[in-house]
């Protein structure tokens, strides 16, 4: 039972850093345009490559 005397302070802390980090998130805008990632990953950015005709 001594044990609970190290976890729930280290618990506490790292569950606070986990609420920091979040609400460091919501304030630099990392939430914001959360379609455009979406749209991104599946872009085709390169066009289609052009089809060289074949010599006879």
């Amino acid at each position: 039972m001594e044990i609970l005397v190290y976890l729930v302070p280290l618990a506490l802390l790292l569950g606070g850093a986990g609420l920091a980090a979040f609400l460091w998130s919501l304030r630099s805008g990392q939430y914001d345009d959360l379609d455009g990632a979406a749209w991104r990953a599946i872009a085709d950015d390169d066009p289609p490559p052009q089809e060289v005709p074949a010599k006879r």
